[in-house]
């Protein structure tokens, strides 16, 4: 087994090389590239069935059993995370690298109090005690926002709201100081306010500790929040990826332009109804030759049956995948 750094100067923390990810024989993830340089919030973006949430997974070897990784490299620190046992992967898990997952009350075990699942990770990568676990575990509960974290660490996850559960997995997944988060729709199924809580805690927490953070959403606002950078994903593919705020003021993929335009503004037209995108994302086993927008695109020509690159657009580190990248703003 090859975990041996790429080199002796590493730039980003997590590195994702031409990744693909088969369920059935089927590429459903096809030659995803992404980076995270360090202390950055990253944000994979799209709609459901792009792939978001199985390339999170399989960053830390995640995958439901019926899908596998076919190809590609996930770097962490320089370290190849596909080339590691499962041995090695278990001391990444929840020490280097953590994830939320979307729904916090399905993902906490009923069974345990909630402190004893803060507790866990300590134990088993730092070798604590069970006392002095405990004592980490509370002090990280009221680091999240939970008050009386002493008396909520006794209790179980179906006493607690969705908002507590999810501040209990981050707690979680931070306990042992994380170089790498990846939250998996972080804010699903939270009333608004909650949403603002969570995503201002993360923000504070990047902050205060220096993670890394992978945000996986279809949220559009989440994006301008909370993200540095951005990778917009359709069709099992990165189409769109820069700095935020480049891709905000000039997207240089129809995909992204118009996900930007089903945004409510608030000095829109009263009255006026939303933007949408005409159609639905193909499945893998349908997916349309050369560009996999195309019959989505107001922009589609016949060299759009061609596939096109991932190609610099002008701005640093600003790369899409499109044929009419210069006619974008026509899209009105």
């Amino acid at each position: 087994m090859n975990t041996e750094p790429r080199s002796s100067e590493i730039r980003d923390l997590l590195s994702v090389e031409d990744l693909r990810i088969k369920i059935a024989g089927i590429n459903v993830v096809d030659g995803v590239s992404l980076s995270a340089r360090p202390g950055k919030i990253v944000a994979i973006v799209g709609e459901s069935g792009c792939g978001k949430s199985l390339t999170a997974l399989s960053i830390l070897r995640l995958l439901p059993k019926a899908a596998q990784i076919a190809g590609g490299h996930i770097y962490l620190e320089g370290d190849d995370l596909t080339a590691m046992d499962e041995k090695a992967l278990q001391d990444i898990r929840g020490n280097r690298a953590s994830i939320i997952f979307q729904e916090p009350i399905a993902s906490l075990n009923p069974l345990m109090r909630v402190g004893t699942q803060v507790e866990e990770a300590l134990m088993l990568h730092r070798g604590l005690s069970s006392a002095a676990a405990r004592q980490e575990a509370i002090a990280m509960l009221s680091h999240v926002g939970i008050p009386d974290p002493e008396r909520r660490a006794r209790q179980y996850p179906f006493e607690l709201s969705g908002g507590m559960c999810q501040r209990v997995m981050i707690a979680a997944a931070l306990i042992c100081r994380p170089r790498l988060l990846i939250a998996d729709e972080p804010t699903t199924a939270l009333d608004v306010t909650i949403q603002a809580q969570i995503l201002d805690l993360m923000k504070r927490l990047r902050d205060e500790v220096g993670t890394t953070i992978l945000i996986i959403t279809h949220d559009m606002g989440v994006v301008a929040e909370m993200a540095d950078d951005v990778a917009v994903m359709y069709g099992g593919r990165v189409i769109e990826s820069g700095p935020v705020d480049v891709i905000f003021a000039a997207p240089a993929h129809p995909y992204t332009r118009l996900l930007l335009e089903t945004v409510p503004k608030l000095d829109g037209a009263r009255k006026t109804a939303l933007r949408t995108i005409v159609g639905m994302v193909p499945s893998a086993t349908a997916w349309p030759e050369g560009c996999r927008f195309r019959n989505r695109c107001p922009l589609e020509t016949d060299v759009c049956k061609q596939r096109p690159g991932l190609e610099p657009k002008g701005q640093v580190w600003h790369r899409a995948e499109c044929w009419h990248s210069d006619r974008v703003a026509e899209i009105a």
